[in-house]
């Protein structure tokens, strides 16, 4: 099947791959002459693990290939719509430019019967309108929502735990059963629905999962009160099936590309609605999963005897999340320029972070060696929960610092371990 993918983002370019690896012929169309150029080489404009082997074997199959001329699209069955939505600048509200955008641009050379298919993560009600957009072409739309995580992109693509299909006619479903052949005859559950219904699955979740992560972190508030220990609560909590361990692991907050954006989004969405009272409490969790942040840098100035002024502060991991090189609305990141501005003189390091970190932040100072980050430091404040940085050896880490001084805000260090190395250790909801 030829399928094109407008929009070659993080989203686009692993659709596009994937779409190739399961056989289709596939062209991707993006804006940027640059990161086409670098898709076209086969090589991968981000950290994504498996990403560049997946390109590259893609395009010297002759399955793959990039463009910014939208009018090589023509021909294909598929149309996908992977544009990304931010947040606008002047509220919380989603930004649709992209997405019309590329609608206008699609509508110029889509054929009739033709079937696009958003995967960019809108507000309700956005899809309705772009079908009446695309009617008059004689193609239609449908909403196919992803479920993508950072670091794991490509097995969610080709192994997804459940494929959704906001749909207008039974045509599309079974269209969209061909492109995901392979999914559907491995099993993997299918339901298919309506257009608002696909949209709201994509915002439903990561509204889910934001509430989840910020409870923990409530609860860790909590803890921090009271002197219980938050991970042993999530431990015992997390055994009730109705509850889970997931997303239970209390510490700086969540961030990225998607949570953050994506519930404000669909607060500002619900107030659009006339059902603001419907998702009040997000505002709450927003909350609360900024206050986390600035948990940490009240911990680095009490370690500090008050005040972190000209000290020396290792600043561990800058993404997100690991396994990406991702600093959109990093909490990592966010706590190494706060300290930097309260004048600590802070070195960052990340394994994958640096660069993008840098066109952020220019004014950090950016190491790639641990070692050399930690060098001399008076306090070290691990803040992404790299493999690396899980398994550091406390007594080399002491011999490195110029003060055995540790913030733990993922609480993934063995607490004893690290005290009985001499450490000065501060989690978040626990000893």
């Amino acid at each position: 099947m030829k399928i094109s993918v407008i929009g070659c983002g993080y989203l686009g370019a692993v659709h596009a791959a994937a779409m190739a690896k399961l056989g289709h012929d596939v062209v991707g169309v993006d804006t940027d002459p640059a990161k086409v150029a670098t898709l076209a080489a086969g090589e991968a404009p981000f950290h994504e693990p498996g990403l560049a082997e997946l390109l590259l074997d893609g395009v010297e199959g002759g399955r793959l290939r990039f463009t910014t001329d939208i009018t090589e699209t023509a021909g294909a069955q598929v149309h996908f719509l992977a544009v990304g939505t931010p947040q606008q600048a002047d509220s919380d509200a989603a930004d649709l430019r992209f997405v019309h955008a590329a609608i206008d641009a699609l509508r110029a050379v889509v054929q009739p019967g033709a079937l696009v298919v958003g995967k960019s993560t809108v507000p309700v009600g956005t899809a309705a309108d772009l079908a009446v957009r695309l009617a008059e072409t004689g193609a239609s739309l449908a909403w196919n929502p992803e479920f993508l995580r950072e670091g794991y992109a490509i097995a969610d693509t080709l192994t997804p735990d459940r494929l959704v299909y906001g749909v207008t006619d039974p045509g599309q479903a079974a269209l969209l059963d061909e492109v995901y052949r392979v999914a559907i005859d491995a099993g993997t559950p299918r339901i298919v629905t309506d257009l608002p219904t696909a949209e709201l699955v994509k915002t439903a979740a990561n509204a889910f999962l934001a509430t989840k992560i910020s409870f923990i972190n409530a609860m860790a508030e909590i803890a921090e009160a009271t002197g219980a220990d938050v991970t042993t609560l999530a431990d015992a909590i997390g055994h009730d099936a109705r509850i889970g361990r997931r997303f239970l692991n209390a510490g700086i907050g969540f961030g990225g590309g998607c949570l953050p954006k994506d519930i404000r989004a669909f607060t500002a969405r619900a107030e659009e609605l006339g059902r603001a009272e419907s998702v009040a409490f997000l505002r709450q969790v927003d909350a609360i999963n900024l206050r986390r942040r600035e948990r940490v840098i009240d911990l680095s100035v009490e370690l500090l005897g008050g005040s972190v002024f000209q000290k020396r502060i290792a600043v561990l991991g800058l993404t997100f999340k690991p396994d990406s090189d991702d600093v959109r609305d990093s909490p990592a990141l966010d706590v190494a320029a706060r300290l930097h501005g309260l004048g600590a003189d802070v070195v960052a390091t990340d394994p994958h972070g640096i660069e993008n970190s840098r066109m952020r932040h220019p004014q950090l100072d950016y190491v790639t060696d641990v070692e050399a980050a930690l060098a001399g430091a008076e306090l070290a404040v691990l803040v992404t929960e790299w493999d690396e940085y899980r398994s550091l050896d406390a007594v080399r880490v002491a011999e490195l610092m110029g003060s055995a001084r540790i913030i733990d805000g993922r609480n993934v260090l063995d607490v004893a371990t690290w005290k009985a190395a001499g450490f000065q250790y501060r989690g978040l909801g626990r000893e």
